[in-house]
């Protein structure tokens, strides 16, 4: 039955993975991921400070589930973080966000995501950040696209160059409190256009523009 609240009826749905509006069913059924841990032992931290997913468990699933919790009710003009669970074969594996700050006047949007450890190296970041550009493009008519990530997370490097963004400048930002180099992205509507997809499907999207802005 579709919610009263129109962001929980979002959904992008690609041949590969689906990203779903993170209702609360969805948020339990990714608690045993959150839960196993999403940093990964003996790699460079992907995430910048604050991160629930950097505390212990079972810190890391309330704080987790908190912050969406937060987010998710916070939807006007003026921003919003729509929140999607990654599912591939209908089992969650992950997060993609798409977030907007004064979206109605700037048209401009920001990504986040992550994947599970056992779901990496299949091309899931890359196909999750396609199906939220075309959300972001089509779906809402946004302007542009922007993304960071450590200059050392290689993986989320690789996606946005390979999606076409280009590079932005860079910043600082710690992670568990050090202090460590970003590298920025962003892409156009202009650039995006010749790569826009059309097996990718959008639903939900109507009844969500007026409040997103649009």
């Amino acid at each position: 039955m579709p919610s009263t609240y129109p962001p929980l009826n979002l959904a992008v749905r690609t041949p590969r993975l689906t990203l779903a509006a993170a209702t609360d069913d969805l948020l339990e059924r990714l608690v045993p991921v959150v839960r196993a841990g999403v940093v990964t032992d003996g790699e460079p931290a992907p995430f910048d400070d604050p991160m629930s997913l950097y505390a212990d468990s079972p810190d890391r699933e309330w704080r987790w589930m908190r912050a969406i919790w937060a987010g998710r009710s916070r939807v006007d003009a003026s921003f919003w973080r729509l929140y999607f669970v990654i599912c591939v074969d209908g089992e969650p594996v992950g997060m993609q966000d798409l977030i907007g700050v004064d979206f109605a006047a700037v048209g401009t949007v920001t990504s986040f995501s992550w994947v599970a450890p056992e779901a990496r190296g299949r091309g899931v970041g890359r196909e999750a950040r396609a199906a939220i550009l075309q959300l972001a493009f089509d779906g809402l008519d946004a302007r542009e696209a922007a993304s960071e990530a450590f200059a050392d997370n290689h993986a989320s490097n690789r996606v946005s160059e390979a999606l076409g963004y280009t590079r932005n400048g860079t910043a600082w930002a710690t992670r568990r409190g050090v202090a460590g180099p970003l590298l920025r992205w962003r892409l156009t509507r202009d650039e995006w256009a010749p790569r826009r997809r059309a097996d990718i499907e959008l639903s939900g999207v109507a009844e969500c523009r007026p409040v997103l802005g649009r």
